[in-house]
């Protein structure tokens, strides 16, 4: 699985390998705060290896945005939950890492991954599901073209605390959002 870039773009999203565990892990570290109540990363070799084992590419599929200049990681995104026959869709989580958060990496990369959705996975649905208070991952979702479709409370668990989230989705029939020059 190779995931290009749009031309002239400083990142590129490719598949997590586990050449990446050092790295990843030390830059997952540094950004526990910065994602703190929102999303637990993989921030240990036994969560690497099972973030790792969970990008069968059947049922998920976990990646790296790394820039381009300096193969440094900017984040990870996965498609997770994929479901066929008849839903044919999954459910987007993505992260930021310090010190690349804040610069437009993310976009850019979780613009590839919607791409990547559609046009390799073949899926027809892309779910994102979102705290309310998380106002970086909305402003994100809102700026690729998602629809808000609900809320669920006491959704999913993160730090044994069951939380409620907004429920966000693109479908194939959408207008898919460009990908940015970041």
């Amino acid at each position: 699985m190779s995931i290009e870039s749009a031309q002239g773009s400083q990142v590129l999203l490719r598949p997590v390998t586990a050449e990446d565990e050092e790295r990843f892990i030390e830059l997952a570290r540094m950004s526990v705060d910065l994602h703190r109540p929102w999303v637990g990363i993989p921030c240990t070799p036994s969560g690497f290896s099972a973030y790792l084992a969970r990008s069968d590419r059947t049922t998920g599929v976990c990646m790296v945005v790394c820039l381009k200049d300096r193969s440094d990681l900017a984040g990870m995104v996965n498609i997770n939950g994929i479901v066929r026959e008849p839903y044919q869709r999954g459910v987007l989580g993505y992260a930021a890492f310090l010190p690349h958060a804040g610069r437009g990496y993310m976009s850019t990369g979780v613009a590839l991954a919607v791409h990547y959705a559609f046009d390799e996975l073949g899926l027809h649905r892309l779910e994102a599901d979102i705290q309310p208070g998380n106002t970086a991952s909305l402003r994100l979702v809102r700026q690729l073209g998602f629809r808000k479709e609900g809320v669920s409370p006491g959704f999913i668990k993160i730090g044994g605390v069951w939380r409620d989230h907004e429920r966000w989705a693109l479908t194939r029939e959408m207008e898919l959002p460009p990908v940015r020059q970041r």
